[in-house]
């Protein structure tokens, strides 16, 4: 089956064996990055299409007509229309549980940074100022620990649930919300509100949709704690992010490690990357990204190609 990657590059730094998927899908064709206007002159005649980021619409599967197989190089599958995709009877898979080790290790990276001011000492080390006490140790600022701490979560599936058991693991205590949407009361949970009064810190792992869109805003911030720390490993467009800088300049909540962002890339600028306090880390989307998650999200896709030739679905998604 003639197979084409839309955008390898968006995955891979050199670092990444692909023999597997040169064994099942030999002759495969690839494209560092495709622009919107390129893909239906790349997919014409593909049986296969991989794509991490790049948007397979209604109008694109609709005129793909040797179309079989969508395999997302992502677990989340928002770029692609799952309802034409049926309904064209193209099955679309995605990968799963590939990242979890990178994301958690992202997730408690960041926080431990902010609990530590790990970015003022490390600059401290090397501006004078260590050079320069009057004590062996330089302390100017706080240095809390994460033992004793309430983590909230918002999101618990596969990521939720490993990040859960490693805050536990510091010794914090975890909180876990309701369903976002939802009133419907789930045993050993609690309403994000009523979560959002209580944290330290709170982690979200929940995917971007109509119900967690802005779910975090100025409102969320009211409610949390003036220590609080927001963690977001998830998608951008779940906080506000104009009214996560208000809340952080303003001292609403003590801080933020962010790695998503609403644009990505933030081609347009964004407030956040303009922000040079102390109190905010940004990284650029690579919580995902260790070399050992990418080389296990290519064998997912390997994986599902292969039980696809063989006349089986394998991670398929349907909505």
């Amino acid at each position: 089956m003639y197979t084409v990657f839309l955008d390898q590059a968006s995955m891979d730094n050199g670092d990444i064996d692909y023999s597997g998927l040169d064994r099942i899908a030999p002759g495969w064709q690839s494209y560092d990055n495709t622009e919107p206007a390129q893909v239906l002159e790349r997919i014409q005649g593909a049986n296969i299409v991989i794509t991490n980021k790049v948007v397979l619409d209604r109008e694109i599967l609709s005129a793909a007509s040797s179309l079989k197989l969508v395999c997302v190089a992502a677990t989340g599958t928002n770029n692609v229309d799952l309802k034409a995709a049926y309904q064209s009877n193209i099955v679309v898979s995605n990968a799963r549980a590939y990242a979890t080790a990178s994301v958690v290790e992202h997730v408690f990276t960041l926080l431990t940074s902010l609990y530590r001011n790990l970015n003022d000492y490390q600059l401290a080390s090397v501006d004078g100022r260590w050079m320069n006490s009057k004590q062996f140790c330089f302390i100017d600022k706080p240095i809390s620990e994460l033992a004793g701490k309430t983590m909230g979560i918002i999101g618990y599936g596969e990521l939720g649930r490993a990040v859960a058991a490693v805050a536990r693991a510091f010794g914090m205590r975890v909180l876990i919300a309701q369903r976002p949407g939802t009133d419907k009361a789930q045993s050993g949970r609690i309403p994000v509100d009523d979560m959002l009064a209580r944290v330290d810190v709170l982690s979200l792992h929940c995917p971007l949709a109509d119900n967690t869109r802005n779910l975090i805003d100025k409102r969320s911030f009211e409610l949390m704690p003036v220590h609080a720390v927001l963690i977001n490993t998830a998608r951008g467009g779940i906080v506000n992010e104009d009214d996560l800088l208000q809340a952080l300049q303003s001292g609403q909540i003590a801080a933020a490690g962010i790695d998503v962002l609403q644009e990505e890339p933030p081609i347009h600028g964004n407030a956040l990357l303009e922000c040079t306090d102390a109190n905010l880390i940004v990284t650029p989307h690579i919580a995902w990204a260790s070399r050992e998650a990418r080389q296990r999200l290519l064998d997912e896709v390997v994986d599902n190609i292969a039980a696809f030739q063989s006349g089986e679905v394998r991670n398929r998604v349907l909505e």
